[in-house]
């Protein structure tokens, strides 16, 4: 989505413009024999600068600065339906979620580090891994952790029809109910993509569509441990969804410093279900969810 702004000179040419029509209404009104009024040019509102702002994935409702000092407002017009990228908590509550869909040789080490600080994760699995690891996906539903729906194949979800995306999370629920016994209430969108229609489909389908406010990025070899931490740790707060993969480059050396910073500094890690809001809740513009 393209960044739309409109300057503060053209705000004063749209506002000369619609002078000229009020007048013209005068005119006419008068012509006819009508009475008309018209709100006096000296007090027209004063233009303010508008913009939409972000991409397809991107929460809207950020407010802007514009270079000339006027507020900047996102176009109402714009509203979208949004996933839940953080809650709004004060009580130090967060969320740790690891997206499962390749490899297994460090879920072994992930879960044994979960179990030694007593953290409660939630782990988004896809269905193909699931298949091929059933045994993980058991060891993880019985040491306590939440696991929410990945799809079953990992497509794009705003290039598929919704009957396919239906088919995707249901298949996945099957799949996972035969495993575990239980089916998934918690949706990640691969690669993080949505559209209305996705976020749509997807609360149709019983589940509650979730994203992530603080992103580790350990999909990238060339990211250190101490890149990780440094760039996630700042970004903890009351509320924050983190997101990291199952095989993530360094996330045998970066997991244990993360946990025990976060806990060293008040946070306490719970499930996604745990840290959902219950009751009547709202999701502001930047996927905050909130009490209503």
């Amino acid at each position: 989505m393209k960044i739309l702004v409109i300057t503060k000179k053209t705000l004063y040419i749209i506002a000369a413009a619609m002078t000229g029509v009020i007048a013209a209404v005068i005119v006419i009104a008068v012509l006819a024999g009508g009475k008309a009024e018209a709100r006096p040019t000296s007090v027209l509102p004063k233009p303010t600068a508008l913009a939409y702002i972000g991409d397809d994935n991107t929460p809207k409702g950020k407010l802007l600065s514009s270079d000339e000092g006027y507020e900047v407002e996102v176009l109402a017009a714009f509203k979208r339906e949004l996933p839940i990228y953080s809650v709004d908590r004060v009580d130090g509550l967060i969320a740790l979620t690891i997206d499962a869909a390749w490899d297994d040789d460090k879920t072994p080490f992930i879960l044994e580090t979960l179990a030694r600080y007593n953290v409660k994760a939630t782990f988004f699995l896809c269905g193909f891994w699931a298949e091929a690891y059933p045994e993980q996906v058991k060891a993880i539903s019985e040491a306590g952790h939440s696991i929410g729906n990945h799809t079953m194949t990992h497509p794009h979800m705003t290039k598929i029809s919704e009957k396919d995306m239906i088919e995707e999370i249901e298949k996945l629920d099957d799949l996972l109910e035969r495993i575990t016994g239980k089916r998934s209430t918690l949706f990640r969108a691969p690669y993080g993509e949505y559209n209305d229609k996705v976020i749509m489909t997807v609360r149709a389908s019983g589940h509650e569509p979730i994203q992530w406010d603080v992103d580790t990025i350990d999909w990238k070899p060339e990211r250190s441990s101490q890149t990780i931490l440094d760039s996630v740790l700042p970004k903890l707060k009351n509320g924050s969804i983190v997101l990291c993969h199952n095989n993530g480059y360094k996330i045998e050396e970066y997991l244990p410093v993360l946990i025990e910073t976060a806990m060293a500094n008040g946070f306490r890690f719970v499930t996604v279900d745990e840290l959902l809001l219950q009751g009547e809740t709202i999701i502001d513009v930047n996927g905050v969810q909130k009490a209503k």
